[in-house]
């Protein structure tokens, strides 16, 4: 369900959210990124996810989540668990004067797919990252590098 922009701002106000991340490995071992062109977040390199909607279950947002980001179908159990994470932002999804916390789910699945073909929604442009360019790219949010500072690989 989503929310009016009053009442979803008093909830961002509020509460966490809660939201899957995606974590996108090719064959090859190189990661997807988009880069973000809605707060927060604004302005860097980020990986694909988006929030669990109230009374939707996890694996069903995941499911979600991968088909409308990446246009595959793929669910939960395909998927390996990175963990659990906190994300705070000084800004939300409508402006500034209004911090974001999320609770993250993160998941990492392997699938090779063409950038061109990605919506863009939340990202004007897609890359494959190798892991070692993407930690050292001040473009790429801490957030996301979180998980490939965990990550095998």
């Amino acid at each position: 369900m989503f929310l009016p922009k009053d009442v979803f701002s008093t909830v961002i106000e509020s509460t966490p959210l809660v939201s899957i991340d995606l974590v996108i490995k090719s064959k090859q071992g190189q990661c997807l990124l988009g880069y973000r062109t809605n707060r927060p977040a604004c302005g860097f390199w980020f990986v694909p996810g988006g929030r669990i909607l109230k009374g939707e279950r996890v694996d069903t947002a995941f499911s979600r989540l991968v088909k409308a980001e990446l246009g595959v179908d793929m669910t939960m159990s395909q998927a390996k668990s990175l963990g659990v994470y906190d994300h705070f932002y000084d800004d939300y999804v409508f402006g500034e004067g209004i911090s974001t916390h999320y609770v993250v789910l993160a998941y990492e699945i392997e699938v090779d797919i063409k950038v061109d073909a990605l919506p863009t929604s939340q990202h004007s442009n897609y890359k494959w990252f190798d892991v070692e360019t993407l930690l050292a790219d001040e473009s790429v949010h801490c957030h996301s590098k979180w998980y490939f500072n965990k990550a095998s690989y």
